[in-house]
């Protein structure tokens, strides 16, 4: 299947990926992620049940905390 994963096109394995395999196909090991699925901000509740398809333009971005 063909995405757009932060403004870059990929081609992954598949028809569509729940979110968390997403994250681990793409090597995404940060703790605090935020994910917005064509434009949609999805709840880390609902990683599990959420499903990424053809076409999809996803954003992950690493939230970063410091003192």
């Amino acid at each position: 299947m063909k995405i757009n994963l932060n403004n870059r096109p990929e081609e992954l394995e598949g028809d569509r990926l729940l979110v968390p395999e997403l994250l681990k196909a793409k090597n995404f090991t940060f703790k605090m992620l935020i994910i917005k699925i064509n434009g949609k901000l999805i709840g880390k509740q609902d990683y599990a049940t959420t499903a990424v398809v053809e076409g999809d333009d996803v954003q992950v971005v690493h939230l970063i905390s410091g003192g």
